[in-house]
């Protein structure tokens, strides 16, 4: 009887405690939901953010959801557990757009072939995943046949291209001739699946696609691209994104689990810039035998210790610099050890995300990013990365060696 009281104002203390951890959860919640309208509202703070204004509809529902939670009853069984997963529900009710409501501003044919892509890059990641694997190569089914994976990849972008309506022309870099897709408003170049002789041992691989005006893949320029992506495949499948009219590149994973997004590709983070930093991935290193200029960089890489980031795919090498925000990844050249790069299906669609995602892109002394293509088998030596690396790399490798 002696420690009724005792016992009666700890249980008051608890509940008191109880209460101010509710109240706090509910104040930090509509706080940061206010403060993230706030930010989505102001064009300034939005943009340093997303890189884009989120849609309407998103921002309203983001409201209601915050002003539901603000009004919900503290219920009687276990409040302050059912007050923390109210805040959780808000929190994942902010939504961020998919591919569809971030091009929506965009020219519609534009949105069509751009889609085209994103459907493209789908169905190739879903393929990779199940391919099987032999020394020589992956497979997978392809309707009724079984098919080297990098053939597959070909036939799928292919199709889904010639199914938007909106692409006149395309080529690939496994069918480097201009094809008819039955369409009409833009042209499409891309790169199926750049590291094909990686897949088997798991490793990142990608899909690189450039959009140009038009009915035609000749006489047109890197600069006058409307749109290119990088697609990644990995342990997540996403596409980086850069459209003419749009600041940024920005990136957009594929949900792939058992939500409502299910199948949609969704707004992840977006690339603003890319700084200085001792991160490098070297192409064609055998070309340091004959280029000075280039053993001289790769022994300055080496000299400020540098980290190596080289995994023999570009796409995933690229696609790190952006995603680290620093770095530079080159592939040189020499009389022995030629560039690989294709300038149509790899280099320009890249260069144009790379400047999008604020690094620089370097081909040459005369850059063949600004001279008409006249034909397919053009391959420069590139650098891609932050400003001060790739005017290094200009510094001492240029065209000199060549």
């Amino acid at each position: 009887v002696s420690h009724a009281p005792a016992r009666s104002r700890s249980r008051c203390a608890a509940i008191s405690l109880g209460i101010n951890s509710v109240l706090a959860v509910v104040g930090i919640v509509a706080f940061a939901s206010t403060s993230y309208a706030s930010d989505l509202q102001g064009p300034v703070r939005a943009s340093q953010r997303v890189g884009v204004t989120m849609p309407n509809m998103a921002l309203q529902g983001m409201m209601r959801q915050a002003t539901a939670f603000q009004q919900a009853p503290v219920f009687k069984n276990n409040p302050a557990r059912q007050m923390k997963m109210k805040a959780i529900e808000t929190v994942a009710a902010v939504e961020a757009p998919t591919v569809e409501e971030f091009l929506s501003n965009s020219e519609p044919k534009l949105q069509k072939a751009v889609m085209a892509m994103f459907n493209a890059c789908k169905e190739i990641g879903y393929k990779i995943r199940t391919a099987s694997c032999d020394k020589q190569a992956c497979f997978n089914a392809f309707g009724d046949e079984q098919l080297a994976i990098d053939v597959l990849a070909d036939n799928v972008i292919f199709e889904n291209l010639k199914a938007s309506g909106a692409v006149a022309t395309a080529s690939s870099e496994e069918e480097p001739t201009e094809v008819n897709m039955g369409g009409d408003g833009y042209s499409v170049a891309f790169d199926p699946l750049d590291g094909s002789s990686i897949i088997d041992t798991n490793f990142a691989v990608g899909t690189i696609f450039g959009v140009w005006p038009g009915s035609k893949l000749t006489g047109i320029k890197g600069t006058e691209q409307k749109a290119a992506g990088l697609g990644v495949y990995g342990p997540r499948t996403t596409v980086t994104l850069a459209v003419d009219g749009i600041d940024g590149a920005h990136e957009f994973i594929l949900i792939d689990d058992m939500s409502s997004r299910h199948g949609q590709w969704v707004l992840s983070q977006s690339f603003p810039t890319i700084g200085e930093g001792k991160l490098f991935a070297p192409g064609n290193l055998r070309a340091t035998l004959d280029n000075p200029g280039y053993a001289e960089l790769f022994q300055h890489w080496y000299d400020n210790q540098y980290q190596l980031r080289y995994t023999g795919g570009m796409v995933p090498d690229v696609n790190q610099i952006m995603v680290k925000g620093k770095g530079v990844f080159v592939n040189a050249a020499s009389k022995n050890a030629k560039a690989k790069l294709f300038f149509f299906y790899e280099a320009a669609p890249t260069g144009s995300i790379i400047e999008k995602a604020g690094g620089k892109f370097f081909d040459g002394e005369q850059s063949v990013f600004n001279l008409e293509v006249i034909g397919t088998e053009a391959r420069p030596q590139v650098a891609y990365g932050s400003a001060g690396e790739v005017a290094r790399f200009e510094e001492l490798v240029g065209k000199k060696y060549l």
